[in-house]
C-alpha cells in the first residue's frame, strides 16, 4: 500500500468524480484509476461504487476511509515534527480574525509572515469572536485576532493588543449630546443599536447591564460597526460601539463614553494553551508578538 493510493482514494472520495480527482493532483486520470484498482485488489475489496453518475463510496471503502485519512494525517504530522526539528516551517497556518476588526495590520503581518516563510499555505477566515475560540479549541485553527469583554475565554494563551472604551453615539440633536458621557442607567429604556452577541463590544455590555439588574433593549444588530453608525445616524436609535468607529463619523454623531460602570472591549491576540497547532502556528505567534505591541 502506497501513500499516494490513499491520496488519490481521498481525491476521488470528496470529488466524487475519477476525473476531478486527477485534475486536483495534477495527474492523468488513467494513473488515477489504475492506482485505485492497485489498492483495491491488495485489500481484497471494491472501495468505490462506480455505476452512477457519481462515484460513491462501497460499504468497505466507507470503513476504510477514515483509516485512510488517519495514515495521511499521521505522515503529515510526522513530516511537521521533522520540519520543526530541522527549524524549517512549512505546512499551513489557519488564521481567525474577529469579523470587522481594522485596529491592527492583519495584511501586514501576513505578507510578513509569507515573506519569511514562503512555503507555508497561509488560509484566514472572519467570524465572531465565539467561533474563532471554537475553532482554536478544536483545533481548526492556529491562531486568531478574537474581540472580548471583561473576561478573556479559559483553555487559551492570550496576548490583549487593542484596549478600547465602549461609547454611545448618538445624532447632534439628541437630548444626551449635550454631554462627553452617559449613565449605562440612562441608556436602560433607550433603543440600542448593536453588534450582535458573541462579539467582546456586546459581551461587555451584556455583562455591564446584567451586573446593573436591566436586560439592554436591542433592537437592531449589525456585524459592521459601520452600519450601526448609519443606523444611528437616520435616529433609528443609540449605537453602541467601540470609540475609534464613532471618532470616524464625529461630523454626524456625538460619541459618548459610557460610564458608571466605564466599560472596555478589547481585542487579542489568541492561540491554544498548549501551543499552536503547527510550527507554522508557533512562527506567526511569534512574529505577531514582536511586531504588534501588547497593552
Amino acid at each position: 500500500m502506497e501513500l499516494r493510493q490513499l491520496e488519490y482514494f481521498l481525491a476521488v472520495v470528496e470529488e466524487r468524480s475519477f476525473t476531478r480527482a486527477a485534475a486536483r493532483m495534477h495527474v492523468a486520470q488513467p494513473g488515477v484509476s489504475a492506482q485505485i484498482r492497485r489498492l483495491e485488489r491488495e485489500l481484497g475489496q471494491e472501495l468505490l461504487d462506480r455505476a452512477g453518475p457519481a462515484v460513491r463510496l462501497t460499504q468497505a471503502g466507507a470503513t476504510f476511509l477514515p483509516h485512510a485519512k488517519a495514515a495521511l494525517s499521521a505522515v503529515t504530522d510526522a513530516r511537521l515534527a521533522l520540519d520543526e526539528l530541522a527549524g524549517l516551517v512549512r505546512g499551513r497556518l489557519a488564521v481567525g480574525l474577529v469579523t470587522s476588526f481594522s485596529s491592527v495590520p492583519v495584511s501586514d503581518l501576513l505578507a510578513d509572515f509569507h515573506r519569511t516563510y514562503p512555503e507555508v499555505e497561509i488560509r484566514l477566515s472572519e467570524a465572531s469572536s465565539d467561533q474563532l475560540v471554537a475553532g482554536l479549541r478544536d483545533g481548526q485553527l492556529d491562531v486568531a485576532l478574537i474581540s472580548t469583554g471583561r473576561q478573556l475565554p479559559a483553555g487559551l494563551n492570550t496576548r490583549v493588543v487593542v484596549d478600547e472604551a465602549l461609547v454611545a453615539a448618538v445624532v447632534q440633536e439628541d437630548p444626551l449630546a449635550v454631554g462627553s458621557e452617559v449613565a449605562l442607567a440612562d441608556l436602560r429604556d433607550r433603543p440600542l443599536i448593536c453588534l450582535p452577541q458573541g462579539t467582546g463590544a456586546r459581551t461587555g455590555l451584556d455583562e455591564a447591564c446584567e451586573a446593573a439588574g436591566f436586560q439592554p433593549r436591542v433592537t437592531m444588530e449589525a456585524g459592521d460597526p459601520h452600519r450601526l453608525v448609519e443606523l444611528a445616524g437616520r435616529g433609528l436609535g443609540v449605537a453602541v460601539l467601540p470609540a475609534p468607529f464613532a471618532r470616524r463619523h464625529g461630523v454626524r454623531l456625538r460619541g459618548l463614553e459610557i460610564v458608571a460602570p466605564r466599560i472596555r472591549t478589547r481585542v487579542a491576540l489568541a492561540w491554544p494553551a498548549e501551543r499552536p497547532a503547527s510550527p507554522a502556528g508557533q512562527a506567526f505567534v511569534d512574529l505577531a508578538c514582536a511586531v504588534v505591541p501588547s497593552l
